[in-house]
């Protein structure tokens, strides 16, 4: 007769947890032996036959480290890689940032953008006075949540995406910024905004700004897709530095997994930027102490091999700008696809409306399809997407563009009304 297991963490205690949605779709995916089958659901870029592609540049760094003499395998510093953080700041606040030039800077080497945003979350927790509500785009980014629930920072949304236009509800947002409380945390994606594709425009960023400011809110910027959504890293830089400009004590998540396509090497980096004042270098330092504190107790050091390869492309001339080639590349094929994605719909004249397409950015589309009609896409035509109508653009291609269309069309036409 068998006996159940003696524990101290029951099923009361300890709930089963759901599987991660998109971690089950793509278990769904690889299950599914169909061969015209179509992944729309993870965020990483494939290349037009629908495979992962390594940037011919991050294949010359690799060739180079491995020539390295000098290369080993001791730990970075806490704070991580200096030339690669260094760099990294570089890019997302411009060379020129009077933020760099008056050192009221500080990064620090996270694992990819998920790490950077726990570490802002944690410090935030932990340092930033009052009891502050952090609040996010609804929709957004589903880890956004979890990682801020972890800290027992309490959320709060703002309104985003119009149903109605498939574009930014920027009234809706401005005025739930303007109701939050004055010095609440605002989250806000720097470019290429996850999952909706819909960006504000920058006279729109210009007006938050103020609001911000008028508000006295902190900005949490997200960025992960910088260069990858228009090809052009100052122009997917603009909110980050233009809020620079204007003043702002703020901190940045950035990812270097979708723009280097270093999605298993975890490279990433945190930045704290404070306002400017006689004491900012001096305000700078106390925070870099303790956020090494906080990464001392979390992974004690970071990874070192996806931030020498980011580091050495950042700091070499020659690589950079094969770099700069290649986001145009992955930047340019996913621009590609969203015009005859669009094309395909309206010569089909699918019901509705289909400008979004190609009105949005960046990895993701909102196709504006509901859960109902993506779910008979996955049992009829065999394409998978996550329920809230949110594709890769990134999955689709050459290939399979037209029988997606097709399949959309198919479905739209029998569950219109």
């Amino acid at each position: 007769m068998s006996q159940s297991t003696s524990t101290s963490f029951s099923a009361e205690a300890v709930p089963q947890a759901p599987e991660d949605p998109l971690f089950g779709l793509m278990a769904a995916y690889r299950a599914d032996s169909f061969d015209k089958k179509v992944d729309l659901g993870i965020g990483a870029y494939r290349d037009n036959d629908a495979k992962p592609w390594i940037l011919p540049v991050v294949k010359k760094a690799e060739e180079i480290l491995r020539r390295d003499p000098a290369l080993n395998h001791e730990y970075l510093p806490i704070a991580g890689l200096s030339t690669f953080t260094s760099a990294a700041a570089k890019l997302i606040l411009g060379a020129d940032s009077p933020a760099i030039a008056e050192k009221r800077t500080c990064s620090i080497q996270t694992i990819s953008g998920t790490g950077a945003v726990h570490l802002g979350a944690l410090f935030l927790a932990k340092f930033y006075p009052g009891q502050p509500k952090v609040y996010f785009s609804n929709p957004t980014w589903a880890n956004h949540n979890q990682i801020f629930s972890n800290v027992s920072v309490p959320i709060g949304t703002y309104p985003y995406f119009s149903n109605s236009t498939k574009g930014l509800d920027f009234a809706g947002m401005r005025n739930a910024i303007s109701e939050a409380p004055d010095h609440s945390i605002i989250l806000l994606h720097a470019c290429a905004h996850n999952p909706t594709g819909v960006d504000p425009t920058q006279e729109q960023w210009k007006e938050l700004a103020t609001l911000l400011k008028q508000k006295s809110h902190f900005p949490f910027f997200d960025c992960a897709y910088q260069g990858f959504a228009s090809g052009d890293l100052a122009k997917d830089a603009w909110a980050v530095r233009y809020f620079i400009e204007q003043g702002f004590e703020l901190c940045i998540a950035q990812s270097f997994a979708k723009n280097f396509g270093l999605y298993g090497e975890r490279a990433g980096c945190f930045h704290f930027v404070t306002g400017p004042g006689s004491d900012a270098e001096k305000t700078i330092g106390r925070i870099a102490s303790q956020l090494a504190i906080l990464q001392r107790s979390e992974i004690s050091n970071p990874p070192a091999y996806g931030a020498r390869i980011a580091g050495l492309i950042l700091n070499d001339e020659t690589l950079f700008k094969e770099w700069e080639e290649d986001l145009k590349t992955m930047a340019g094929r996913i621009i590609a696809m969203r015009k005859a994605l669009r094309a395909k719909l309206e010569e089909m004249r699918t019901p509705g409306t289909w400008n979004h397409i190609t009105d949005q950015i960046g990895m993701f589309s909102f196709t504006g399809l509901s859960e109902k009609q993506v779910l008979e896409l996955r049992n009829v035509a065999h394409v998978y997407m996550t329920k809230n109508g949110r594709i890769s653009m990134a999955g689709l291609n050459t290939h399979n563009v037209e029988y997606f269309a097709k399949a959309v069309d198919k479905v739209v036409r029998e569950t219109q009304g």
